[in-house]
């Protein structure tokens, strides 16, 4: 079969395409150039629309379009593809064709499997998949209406009677423009749907009727042995694989859709066991599954599998709205509800927001369900609104209680407003909320730590969870899965993989030997470096709590005393050892920096290097504006302390403490030592920067400023990283080239005077986090590119190599180790590496566990070499990145990502309290210009910055900059962010 798909790929594509996809001057099924790639080599910022219509996305009556247009060639034109369904499943090369990028280079290929450390089997959550059959697959083009309809409505219309009895059985349907079959259609078929009619509903005169078109038209074939070929390495992925990998991840969805609750890839039952969240919010368990190819192992190059795994879903509790209403404001009963929404800015109005577009229905007429979606609420009683009924005005009060015999109990409840008909009101009382409802806002902190002790579980727990999820898949009497000939096979897939043996952590003072346990202590160690100034000038406020409670200045004293004792036992070098202490006075917290700052300066006459704060409780509002205030008002960094742990003064929380005070002022904590990194450079055999980057985005539905995250090593050996943090636009996940620069260029020139000694890295590895398979190629032609001129921009002669690593943890793999060869909670043991089974046959990425898992099932982490111009070997790379996961320098363990990313991400959320407007700040930081941005991400707590709509989704193209961070004290180039 490979042989065939071969010839007949390589007859109808006209170019090599393998990852490049479709070139920069070709033109798409629409007829439009796609225009990819710029004069500049770099791609542009822009991504696809939503396509409509038919082939090409035009209705076949519109002018200009042709009836009876010949099949279109897939090899040439990029097929119509949802990639939100298809994330995970297609790979660097399916993405590029989607999108019609030209990839002017292949991206790192896959080496030989690495030799490191030793030998292990593992357990996958993924299963092999077969397709026994022949069939040709006839693929369709469907447009409902103008094709902009909303899915709900094209579902509907497509699962009609009408459209059953047209087609007949065996058509599979992508929810949006594609559907397939087995069955040949060779004329174009036009359908009206009575929608009103099927449901056995009558319009009422003047009403609008609910009819729609539907246009079915057969325009192309799939052919699944050209997958079969491309597994083989004997055909380049191209539009042919793409088509036929997107058919066979509809074929495995098709079935589990119609008989549960589908949210992307993963499915949900009613009747399941529930856990309270709190808020009218639960959780419980369902099912992921993907397909994709793999690496096949040393038998074969590629091969199918199905990913399997358990999904957490959060949900809307069923329950009457308006006592979930009541459980969403946290009010101890309705009228206390109706009370605080009577306040037009109570916070109850905001949280009652996230009740719009929520399914509910009515079962006030005689028993009839009513089914509605809420558009918005009205903030007027039910005795109050009225409407005209008759020629004569009601309330929505008296007609409940005439026409239905409803006397509604909370008449004063807003009302709700919705979608269906432009008068239709509610109360709030009559209405219930239904099973299965996603809840898709950010939770609070109770509803996290309520979600996390449901989601963590055990290996052998999640196992026999994804065995549930297998019964619920039920492949052997999936009648799809039959009908075109698709097996799988349900046994856990055992591979080959590879134990990297872990490196001592080397102190100033003697070396810890964690071995596979992933732990050790600073019992009796000296960090491997101290502070760099002997800490002189600090001050120490103790914050009271929020009902006027005192907290016992002895206590604090005495922290203060083993503070001091135990830091000088780490090493740590301590000139003033009486600190000036003060009670925090008022509710200005800038004032208390302000206070402290003062003290400080005061005691020691000269700049202040460290401000402390014993904090009464969690709160993140006084966290963050004592950061903002410190960070950007003074320049100065900040420990900030719980008062309970203050009180307790336990030796192993004070050398945590420590760890992050040592490393704020230019400390390290330890370095790791493997067989190969003993030396000054550690593992680093030339002068190497290493940069992480990461992009965090606001909550969804937030009309928050992203923010972008760069860190870069400063030491030869990669323990200690500078960090710099800019607003990056709104949802936009590249980092822009102006925030490369602005943050870059100075830690670089740091590095070049304080490491290099007046010399540019030889090579630079790049870290990036949170990248989707689909935006690789903008890392290399965009930021990348950006790196790489701003190098240039100092010295037009430097060429310095980079090797280039996308690290995600948003995957649902998980490892199973052979019983009694992992962890005392059956984990993998750290060090852990898969090469196959899961990964991409053709690309060079990997999977490894660097960390012991305090609870739940290990995650591993997931790494895509990109780019490799140093040409450095696999065996050497992933031993580089689990020993520098060894160095995070205020952890006694082993980090499951590289630092780099770690710390990248958590200045991202540290810096979010800089942003000018955060939580209507009036600590007195200086404000900052606005200007237009074009990217970033982030979430808080507080008000943000980035108001003004600008576009058609009502998205801000406006944001502040982050507040400077004066650096008269080096705060720019220290950790100020642990």
């Amino acid at each position: 079969m490979a042989g065939a798909a071969k010839k007949r790929a390589n007859q109808e594509r006209p170019h090599h395409a393998g990852a490049q996809g479709s070139s920069s001057g070709e033109t798409s099924s629409s007829g439009k150039a796609t225009n990819s790639a710029r004069s500049d080599g770099r791609s542009n910022r822009t991504t696809g629309s939503r396509r409509t219509g038919m082939d090409g996305n035009r209705d076949p009556d519109s002018p200009g379009a042709e009836s009876g247009a010949p099949e279109r060639d897939p090899a040439r034109s990029r097929p119509v593809i949802d990639e939100r369904s298809m994330k995970e499943s297609l790979g660097t090369a399916g993405f590029a064709i989607i999108r019609g990028q030209d990839v002017s280079r292949p991206f790192a290929a896959r080496p030989p499997s690495s030799k490191v450390g030793t030998a292990l089997k593992c357990g996958l959550n993924t299963f092999d998949a077969d397709i026994n059959s022949t069939a040709k697959v006839y693929q369709f083009d469907v447009l409902v209406g103008n094709g902009v309809e909303k899915r709900g409505l094209i579902k509907k219309v497509w699962r009609s009677k009408a459209v059953e009895q047209a087609l007949g059985r065996g058509f599979i349907f992508d929810d949006n423009k594609l559907a397939w079959s087995l069955k040949k259609v060779e004329r174009e078929l036009r359908i009206t749907v009575d929608l009103d009619q099927e449901g056995g509903r009558t319009v009422r005169p003047g009403g609008k009727e609910n009819k729609h078109r539907i246009v079915i038209r057969q325009t192309n074939h799939v052919y699944l042995d050209v997958l079969d070929a491309y597994m083989a390495g004997k055909c380049d992925f191209d539009n042919k694989c793409l088509e036929a990998l997107t058919f066979l991840n509809h074929v495995i969805r098709e079935y589990p859709a119609l008989q549960y609750t589908q949210i992307k890839q993963s499915y949900f039952a009613r009747g399941q066991e529930r856990f309270t969240l709190g808020g009218a919010i639960e959780a419980f368990k369902g099912v992921y599954q993907s397909m994709r190819v793999v690496h096949g192992g040393p038998t074969m190059k590629g091969r199918l599998s199905l990913n399997i795994d358990v999904a957490n879903g959060t949900f809307w509790t069923e329950s009457m709205l308006h006592n979930a209403a009541k459980e969403l404001t946290s009010k101890r009963d309705v009228y206390d509800l109706i009370i605080a929404v009577k306040n037009e800015k109570s916070p109850a109005r905001d949280q009652l927001k996230k009740l719009r577009k929520l399914h509910v229905v009515a079962n006030h007429r005689g028993g009839a369900r009513d089914e509605y979606v809420i558009e918005r609420l009205i903030y007027t009683s039910a005795r109050d609104h009225k409407f005209e009924k008759d020629g004569k005005m009601v309330s929505i009060y008296d007609y409940f209680a005439k026409a239905f015999n409803v006397r509604l109990q909370h008449p004063d409840l807003p009302l709700c407003k919705m979608t269906k008909s432009k008068n239709t009101v509610l109360p709030m009382e009559v209405l219930k909320i239904e099973q299965n409802q996603r809840y898709n806002f950010k939770m609070d902190e109770r509803q996290t730590s309520n979600m996390i002790k449901f989601a963590v579980e055990p290996p052998p727990k999640r196992w026999e969870a994804i065995k549930h999820g297998l019964k619920m898949l039920d492949f052997a009497n999936n009648p799809v899965l039959a009908n075109f000939g698709v097996k799988v096979n349900t046994n856990m897939k055992m591979v080959d993989g590879r134990l990297i043996p872990a490196p001592k952590v080397q102190f100033a003072n003697g070396e810890a030997k964690p071995g596979t346990s992933g732990r050790w202590d600073l019992k009796g160690k000296k960090f491997l470096t101290p502070n760099t100034a002997p800490l002189k000038s600090w001050a120490v406020c103790v914050v009271p709590g929020r009902r006027g409670g005192k907290p016992d200045k002895a206590a604090v004293q005495n922290f203060v005393t083993e503070l001091v004792k135990i830091y000088g036992l780490h090493g740590g070098r301590i000139e003033n050892k009486q600190p000036s202490m003060a009670m925090a006075q008022g509710d200005d917290v800038g004032s208390w920096v302000t206070a402290s700052w003062n003290a400080a300066g005061n005691q020691s006459n000269a700049r202040p290097q460290l401000l402390v704060f014993v904090l009464p409780d969690k709160d993140s509002t006084t966290y963050g504006r004592i950061k903002r205030s410190a960070e950007c008002r003074y320049g100065v960094v900040s420990q900030c302390m719980q008062y309970a742990h203050v009180q307790k003064a336990q030796g192993q929380y004070i050398s945590n403490v420590c760890m992050k005070i040592n490393a704020k002022l230019g400390g390290q904590t330890g370095r790791a030592v493997g067989p190969k990194s003993s030396g000054p450079g550690g593992q680093f055999t030339a002068p190497t920067a290493v940069i992480g980057a990461d992009v965090s985005h606001g909550a969804p539905g937030a009309q928050t400023p992203s923010m972008a995250a760069l860190t870069l090593s400063m030491d030869r050996l990669g323990v200690r990283y500078a960090a710099a943090c800019e607003t990056n636009g709104f949802r936009v996940e590249m980092i822009t080239t102006d925030n490369i620069n602005s943050m870059l260029k100075p830690m670089l020139q740091t590095w070049v005077s304080q490491v290099g000694g007046g010399k540019f890295p030889s090579r630079i590895i790049y870290f990036r986090d949170g990248v989707s398979e689909g935006q690789y190629l903008h890392v290399i032609q965009q930021e990348v590119h950006d790196m790489k001129a701003l190098i240039k921009s100092a010295d037009p002669s430097l060429n310095v190599p980079f090797i280039v690593v996308v690290g995600g943890k948003r995957h649902h793999v998980r490892f199973f180790p052979e019983k009694n060869k992992g962890d005392r909670n059956e984990n993998p043991l750290p060090g852990t590496l898969i090469e196959t089974g899961v990964t991409n046959p053709f690309e060079n990425d990997f999977y490894l566990n660097s960390h012991a898992a305090i609870k739940g099932t290990a995650r591993p982490m997931h790494y895509h070499v990109l780019l490799n111009e140093v040409g450095m070997s696999n065996e050497e790379l992933q031993t580089l990145i689990y020993e520098q996961c060894y160095g995070y320098i205020r952890a006694t363990t082993p980090i499951s990502q590289h630092p780099a990313i770690y710390y990248a991400h958590i200045a991202s959320n540290r810096a979010v309290p800089h942003d000018p407007k955060w939580g209507g700040s009036s600590d007195g930081a200086p404000s900052v210009a606005s200007r237009p941005r074009s990217g970033s991400q982030s979430g808080s707590q507080g008000a943000r910055s980035g108001t003004r709509p600008g576009s058609s989704s009502g998205a801000p193209v406006e944001f502040d900059k982050l507040l400077p961070m004066p650096n008269q004290g080096g705060i720019n180039t220290s950790m100020w962010y642990v």
